[in-house]
């Protein structure tokens, strides 16, 4: 009487996860791109009149404006220089941090959920210093990137969820590291809506900070990537 043998299952060679994850990758991309072409962000004058109009709910509302903003690319700029138009420095300084850390954070959760092969497509021309400063970098790769000029937000976002930065160094870079750039564009709006010494001088001491946080920042960076007995640059 012949064995009888089981037979293996079929294994479904579908690159299912790629196909999704490529699919996601379209998505994302279309949806930046209609952002970027057609969201545009009212005027500061506009701005302020709205959030006036909604009284104790304008808070709230700037909060999740920010924080929406945050996490696409569109330049977070026109909203920090109107936090310190319409709350002021004190204020709008809090309620600036509150939403763009809600942001940048949604940022790297989508950046988790898409994968590092995705991401790294959605970057485009920002992949590659993306790449280098945070590949097997933490906080203060994260804070040298946000610290430096000219590196929007948003791919330091999506790439520190993709290339396995922690959680709590990225939350805590960024919070540290995105305060006085943030404080320098409040100023400024403070500045527009009530010239004044201490404004102007807010001014002054922020992006004095920002350059000197940025070096350091820097420094510190280059040290965590020197093979120890290695001389630093």
């Amino acid at each position: 009487m012949p064995e009888l043998t089981e037979t293996a299952p079929r294994r479904d060679s579908t690159p299912w996860g790629s196909i999704l994850r490529n699919v996601l990758l379209v998505l994302v991309l279309l949806t930046m791109v209609w952002l970027a072409l057609n969201v545009r962000l009212p005027s500061l004058d506009e701005l302020q009149a709205r959030i006036a109009e909604l009284g104790l709910w304008g808070p709230f509302a700037f909060i999740a404006l920010y924080a929406a903003v945050a996490v696409t690319p569109i330049p977070v700029t026109i909203m920090a220089v109107a936090a310190g138009m319409i709350f002021g420095l004190p204020v709008g300084t809090v309620l600036s941090m509150i939403g763009v850390v809600i942001g940048c954070f949604g940022g790297y959760g989508i950046a988790r959920g898409l994968g590092r092969e995705t991401v790294m497509r959605l970057l485009g021309s920002h992949a590659g210093v993306i790449e280098e400063r945070l590949e097997d970098g933490g906080f203060y790769a994260v804070c040298t990137l946000r610290l430096m000029p000219g590196i929007p937000y948003w791919p330091v976002n999506y790439g520190s969820g993709a290339l396995g930065v922690t959680s709590r160094d990225y939350l805590v870079a960024t919070a540290l590291s995105a305060l006085p750039g943030q404080v320098s564009l409040i100023a400024v709006g403070a500045l527009i809506a009530d010239p004044s010494l201490v404004s102007g001088l807010a001014v002054a001491i922020s992006w004095l900070l920002v350059i000197v946080l940025t070096l350091l920042a820097y420094r510190r960076w280059r040290a965590t990537r020197t093979p120890q007995g290695a001389p630093a640059e």
